[in-house]
């Protein structure tokens, strides 16, 4: 099977189709049905993509053992997709005879290298409500293979991944890639404040419908295609469960270890730019409660208060203190008054921008411009408050210290403060509540009415 033959399938969606992929917000996660016996006929409740290059030898031990597994252990029907990714050995006539001897093997034959390229293009296309993939070696044990899936099977988690660096994992391999994988993920930690602990283990899965709005997103095509994935979904707030595996290291791995660090490198700078200039519209990944009718009949929960508040005062603070520099500095050749209104003016543009994305979670472009004239007005007040009280210190006294200055304008700041989150949280960033709809547009019954960011209409 190619993949022109998988693109005009039933089950096609495409990066850019119209059939609601790109809607508001994600439906509720709900607990896939239980079923009987298997039958041919049925459509899989999960598949298993095993990209290969140039795998001929490991191939069909590979997929002959993965196949009797999940027939033994797999409560659900299933299917198992070899991508091969322009293979030029004779791993195509390999995977094209266990398509025809396995009943639910299925071949996908790719024209470019990639192992990012296969997964997106097998995901995107399958008509499983719970993707996975796996190497074609079986360093990890197939037993983690269920704790893996059952997760998304059950609605509880959205993405699950194995991990060889877990507490409670064993792992067998050189020193060498031991310390290169720790050496990744802490990169990846204090680069993009990663929190899952193994980003490049062969062993993944996820719900499609997860995948339908995230793989738009992922610009990768090859070995960092893993690590954004993760990382674009932690930061939607999406739930990854992670399952400690068994893991033996394949000694014959033909991953060129230089050029790939190399690649996740670049894929490390570009995604954190991306993510600090907010241009992924993550809010599109955003979840309702679960399937609780109470969660569901929710209509005005504020959430978010405690972190809006911490967010709150650490850009004010950051602030206040890039104002008092900038106002020292002006003040070395204009007056207070000057000094001052050009400082409040500069820092007001940076702190706006900072609590449109750290506190109030807004990303992407869309009405930047708006929310930095609605600033300005909560600026306009802060300069009326701070500008009233050095007119008064200036009556007052008639020749003010420096320091004197200082101090009555970290006063008056502190006034403005709580006048200034309210009005940005309810008025320059407001909750706007919305109700999910199904995909004729009608009001989904199963859907929770709680309150999101205004967010860009635009998406990449």
């Amino acid at each position: 099977m190619t993949t022109d033959s998988l693109r005009s399938g039933p089950g096609a969606t495409g990066r850019s189709s119209g059939d609601g992929v790109h809607r508001a917000r994600l439906p509720v996660r709900e607990h896939l049905p239980a079923r009987g016996r298997a039958t041919a006929a049925d459509v899989p409740v999960l598949d298993v993509v095993v990209p290969v290059y140039n795998e001929e030898k490991d191939l069909r031990p590979c997929v002959v053992r993965l196949n009797g597994h999940l027939a033994r252990t797999f409560p659900y029907p299933f299917r198992i997709t070899v991508a091969d990714n322009a293979s030029t050995d004779s791993t195509p006539a390999v995977a094209a005879s266990l398509a025809a001897e396995l009943p639910g093997v299925r071949y996908v034959r790719l024209a470019e290298k990639g192992r990012g390229r296969a997964l997106r293009t097998v995901w995107e296309e399958s008509d499983a409500p719970v993707l996975a993939y796996m190497d074609v070696d079986l360093s990890t044990d197939l037993n983690a293979l269920l704790p893996l899936v059952a997760p998304l099977i059950s609605g509880h988690s959205d993405l699950a991944i194995g991990s060889r660096l877990a507490r409670s994992a064993r792992v067998v391999r050189g020193p060498k890639r031991e310390f290169i994988s720790r050496a990744y993920n802490l990169i990846l930690r204090s680069s993009l404040a990663a929190g899952f602990s193994d980003a490049q283990c062969g062993f993944k899965a996820i719900r499609r419908e997860v995948a339908e709005r995230l793989l738009p997103m992922v610009e990768d095509s090859g070995w960092f295609f893993d690590t954004e994935l993760l990382v674009l979904a932690e930061r939607a707030g999406l739930r990854i469960h992670e399952v400690p595996v068994d893991w033996i290291d394949d000694p014959a791995s033909t991953v060129r270890i230089v050029r790939t660090a190399t690649e996740d490198l670049k894929g490390v700078w570009r995604v954190g730019r991306a993510l600090a200039v907010g241009a992924l519209p993550l809010d599109r990944l955003a979840r309702p409660f679960g399937d609780d009718p109470r969660d569901r009949a929710l209509t005005g929960a504020e959430r978010g208060l405690a972190r809006q508040l911490v967010g709150f005062c650490c850009v004010g603070a950051l602030s206040t203190l890039f104002y008092l520099a900038l106002y020292s500095l002006f003040r070395l050749g204009v007056g207070p008054q000057l000094a001052n209104g050009g400082a409040l003016l500069a820092s007001a543009v940076a702190n706006t921008a900072a609590n449109r994305r750290l506190t109030f979670g807004v990303r992407g472009r869309g009405g930047a411009v708006r929310h930095q004239a609605q600033g300005l007005v909560v600026f306009a007040i802060g300069l009326a408050l701070t500008s009233g009280s050095l007119a008064a210190l200036g009556a007052a006294t008639g020749s003010p210290s420096h320091g004197t200055e200082l101090a009555v304008l970290v006063t008056a700041n502190l006034a403005a403060t709580v006048l200034r989150f309210l009005l940005l949280r309810a008025w320059v960033f407001p909750e706007r509540r919305t109700t999910e709809r199904d995909d004729v547009g009608r009001p989904s019954p199963a859907a929770a009415v709680l309150p999101v960011r205004d967010e860009p209409k635009d998406v990449r």
